[in-house]
């Protein structure tokens, strides 16, 4: 048993349930603590204990920063874990900052959960978050990449490869339940888009094609909201906007829906897609980041390609529930053969293993040395 922190920015959307999974099976395994910010972040949604979670007072200005890290140093005093754990671009540089001029440090498993330098953005801005990425790696023992398409750029832009390796994330199974599915129009196909309403996601294309194009037999369903800033669109009349809702609540709006869209412009992974498969939902989605290594394109649902709009409401005119129900099966059959948790929290739990052998390999040796050097002189 090894006493695990983990780390994170924010928790709501797709790291939450990455995290709930990490945790509920470590929770019996290993003595855990969770950090995250109180901002976007829900104590009553996560999976772990009250006594064992402390959200600190933040918001992504640099003032919160400062705040942070200190935070972050208080609590690897007292809790003095073997192994941290850190979520995301921000809490990652939080948390090696601190370390990079100490000598003494427990082990430090990093998941950026998506890397910024892929980002849509100016080439000058990705060179540089690459470049602290680069530098922070010296303080980092493994760098998960939560996809191959993630790997691969991160090789392409000098992360080093001997720490570097890829683990999917994973759900697990839905749990039974006598609630009826989510009410949708039968006669229409129903579609379900979940995440953050914001320029990341693709959420601006997807309402820019249902207001180009009025689907009459198409019904759009949106959980989700904005997060960081407030953004107005214009909403179709053939949308229904649902608000948040609590991760337990997805896979009853998925149960009642005929195929889940992920338009996204950027995505490290995508845990809503894998979500869908569980649900025996096929998956409309852009050809971005790692979406295509979860949707093969006709199997278990659609690729299309996110810088040709048209090709897009193509595929929604030309969908059928017969074709779409085929789609949701083979997905299901994909979800168990790769994106179940148990693959996940297996290959997570040999991560920590061979960080903490390699630690306790590269100790022994350091106290060896010492005492060389000591006989010698």
């Amino acid at each position: 048993m090894a006493r695990v922190l983990h780390i994170s920015e924010f928790t709501k959307g797709g790291i939450e349930t990455h995290l709930n999974e990490v945790l509920s099976y470590q929770s019996g395994r290993h003595d855990i603590y969770l950090m995250a910010s109180e901002q976007n972040s829900s104590a009553e949604t996560l999976q772990i204990s009250r006594d064992r979670l402390q959200l600190y007072p933040y918001k992504r200005k640099p003032a919160y920063f400062v705040r942070a890290i200190k935070a972050i140093h208080r609590k690897v005093n007292e809790f003095k874990p073997d192994i941290v754990h850190v979520h995301g671009t921000f809490a990652g540089v939080f948390l090696r900052t601190l370390f990079f001029f100490k000598r003494q440090r427990p082990v430090v498993i990093y998941n950026a959960h998506g890397w910024a330098f892929l980002m849509d953005t100016k080439p000058w801005k990705q060179r540089a978050f690459a470049f602290v990425e680069k530098v922070l790696a010296l303080r980092t023992d493994y760098i998960i990449n939560i996809s191959k398409h993630e790997y691969e750029m991160a090789m392409r832009y000098g992360l080093p490869a001997k720490k570097s390796g890829v683990v999917y994330n994973g759900v697990s199974d839905t749990i039974a339940s006598s609630r009826p599915p989510f009410a949708t129009q039968p006669d229409k196909i129903n579609l379900l888009y979940v995440g953050r309403f914001d320029r990341q996601k693709g959420f601006d294309l997807l309402l820019e094609v249902f207001n180009e194009h009025h689907f009459a037999n198409v019904q759009l369903y949106l959980v989700g909201d904005t997060v960081l800033e407030e953004v107005s669109y214009i909403f179709p009349e053939n949308t229904v906007k649902l608000g948040w809702v609590n991760n337990s609540e997805i896979d009853h709006y998925m149960r009642g829906c005929d195929a889940v869209i992920i338009p996204s412009r950027w995505e490290g992974f995508g845990i809503v897609a894998i979500e869908a498969l569980r649900n025996k939902k096929p998956v409309i989605a852009s050809n971005r980041g790692a979406l295509p290594e979860i949707v093969s394109n006709g199997l278990n649902g659609y690729i299309f390609d996110f810088e040709n709009k048209q090709e897009l409401a193509d595929i929604i005119k030309r969908l059928d529930k017969s074709s779409l129900k085929e789609m949701g099966q083979a997905g299901y059959d994909i979800f168990e053969q790769k994106f179940h948790s148990n693959q996940m929290n297996d290959q997570i739990e040999r991560l920590y293993e061979a960080a903490l052998q390699k630690r306790s390999e590269d100790s022994e040796g350091s106290e060896e040395r010492t005492a060389l050097s000591s006989d010698l002189s």
